[in-house]
């Protein structure tokens, strides 16, 4: 299975929904959607790793330049539920200790609200 991704809005936070595989292949879609909607002035993005299987470096890479864009437009990047080697990938490169990232929608949410937010450790 390639890389599927679904956006949906809550509030003024645009979920980014990631399920199967991102790696160079399916990358380049994945990179366009998010281009996209920093263009579109987009300033507070979750993305949903929770069903995404797989990540390579052109995924890390997707999401390094995307939180590095946002916080330069004075935007955030938060992400959720990064699971198994996923999870292994952004613990390796230290990725979880730069960018937010939470267990559950409601509490990334909130955090987007709050400054001074708890995520986790």
């Amino acid at each position: 299975m390639g890389l599927k991704i679904s956006i949906r809005e809550s509030g003024d936070v645009t979920i980014v929904d990631l399920r199967g595989k991102s790696t160079l292949h399916g990358t380049h879609e994945f990179s366009r959607h998010i281009k996209k909607l920093v263009a579109e002035g987009t300033h507070r993005i979750l993305l949903n790793l929770a069903e995404l299987t797989q990540i390579d470096s052109s995924g890390v890479s997707v999401i390094v330049e995307t939180c590095a864009s946002l916080r330069n437009r004075r935007g955030e990047l938060k992400l959720l539920c990064p699971r198994g080697r996923v999870l292994e990938v952004l613990t390796v490169l230290r990725l979880l200790q730069v960018i937010p990232w939470f267990e559950e929608e409601a509490r990334a949410l909130a955090s987007f609200r709050l400054k001074g937010y708890a995520a986790q450790t």
